[in-house]
Parts: C-alpha cells; structure tokens; sequence
C-alpha cells in the first residue's frame, strides 16, 4: 500500500517524494501522504480518488493491527496481575467491567478465524466468551487424544519388540520380512507423533501379511515365542 501510495504521489510529481517514509514505516507514510495530499492536487481525478482510497485502506490495516496488539498487550497486563480497574483508565472507558467487555470485544478480532464458518465473531463479550469455551473443548479434545495415542503407543512398543525378537520364527513369505524391517527401521527412535503413527502403520502391514498367509492355510509362527508374539500383535491392533 505504500509502494503503491508513492508511485502516485512521484506520478504526480509531489516535490518533497524523497522525505516519504520506507515501506515499512506504515504510520510515518500514512502522515506524509495526509499532509502532502495536495502534491496530487494537479494530478487527474483517477489518481487523487486511488491515491485517496489508499489512505483509507492503509489507515483500516493499522487500526485492525493496532487493536490486534492492543489484545496481546491487555492478555499481558493481565498475565502480570494487572486488575481491570487498573485498566480502565488505560482503555478509555468508565470502570472494570467496561474494560472488560471492550477487552472481549478486541479478542473477537483475534478469534475470527476460529469459529466453525470462518465468520467474523459479532463484537460482544458474551460471543467471545462462547467462542473461547469453543476453543477450550476442542483443545482438551485434542489433548485427549494425544493422551491416548501415547497410551496406545507405550503398550505397541513391547508389543513390536516381541515381534523383532521372534522374527525368525514367523513366516517370511509376502512382504512381511519388508513390513518388519520398516518396523525395526522406526522403533529405536519413535517419539514424535509422526513416528508413532508410522510404527503402528507398519505393526499393522506386517500383522495382515501373517494373516493372509494364516487364510491360507500357512504356519505363521514356527516357535512357541513367535505364535505368542503374533496373538499379541493381532490382539493389540484389532482395538
């Protein structure tokens, strides 16, 4: 918008261009091009209405962004113990819970893009206080889910060790010798989420292999500790 704001006023041939403010001093240009709007006075009426309508653009993005860190600002005063009648006076308005409905209000702008539609949040507390307890469920949600993704990963892990151990004792048509090797691959070092959900991809691969060979009529496990080992990965994964 800036870059844009300049070729226009240079366009117009705007005496003082040189003293405008870089790009990214969004504040200084916006100033400069208010007090230097009639450099353009001589230019037609398309680049006074664009150069006009830049302004305005430009003065919209710093106000959305001024209260976007306005809200980071008041979550800060608020983290360090400050009380809403301490910031009553800061924000402008008549006591604690008006500081508090114009703090929810300023957070309907940061929550936008949580809601279900992608909707703008209507700026009330009481929307942005539904919209928190949105966020709030799904991120225990997801924290449960976590929890038991990493349950179901501390029980596949001897569950996958047993299985390498007794390998040599399982069959080894079809690709279940390539399934096993994937899994010796990734167990050593499986911590990440990505790694869990590959280890039991290939816990799974290698487990259909030895059944397909058990519907054929195959003997899957030539050791007692391998036949164990084989139950116990069939078990595990058909949860």
């Amino acid at each position: 918008m800036v870059g844009e704001l300049r070729d226009l006023h240079e366009g117009a041939e705007d005496p003082r261009i040189e003293q405008m403010p870089a790009d990214g001093e969004l504040y200084g240009a916006l100033l400069y091009a208010e007090r230097h709007a009639s450099a353009l006075e001589r230019a037609d009426e398309g680049v006074r209405r664009a150069a006009a309508l830049k302004r305005t653009l430009l003065c919209e993005y710093l106000r959305e962004q001024a209260e976007v860190h306005q809200v980071k600002a008041i979550e800060a005063a608020r983290t360090a113990g400050v009380q809403w009648a301490d910031l009553a006076p800061v924000l402008a308005v008549g006591g604690p819970s008006a500081a508090y409905n114009k703090a929810k209000r300023l957070r309907a702008l940061t929550l936008a893009d949580e809601t279900h539609d992608g909707q703008p949040l209507r700026r009330t507390p009481e929307a942005v206080v539904e919209a928190e307890r949105r966020m709030e469920r799904r991120a225990a949600a997801q924290r449960r889910e976590e929890e038991a993704a990493h349950r179901r990963h501390a029980l596949m892990v001897p569950v996958a060790q047993r299985l390498l151990e007794n390998r040599a004792g399982l069959h080894q048509g079809g690709d279940v010798t390539y399934w096993l090797d994937e899994v010796a691959e990734v167990l050593p070092h499986c911590v990440t989420p990505t790694q869990m959900v590959s280890l039991r991809r290939y816990m799974d691969a290698a487990v259909r292999e030895l059944q397909k060979a058990e519907r054929r009529a195959a003997q899957v496990a030539e050791t007692e500790g391998a036949r164990l080992a084989y139950v116990a990965a069939v078990e595990l994964l058909s949860h």
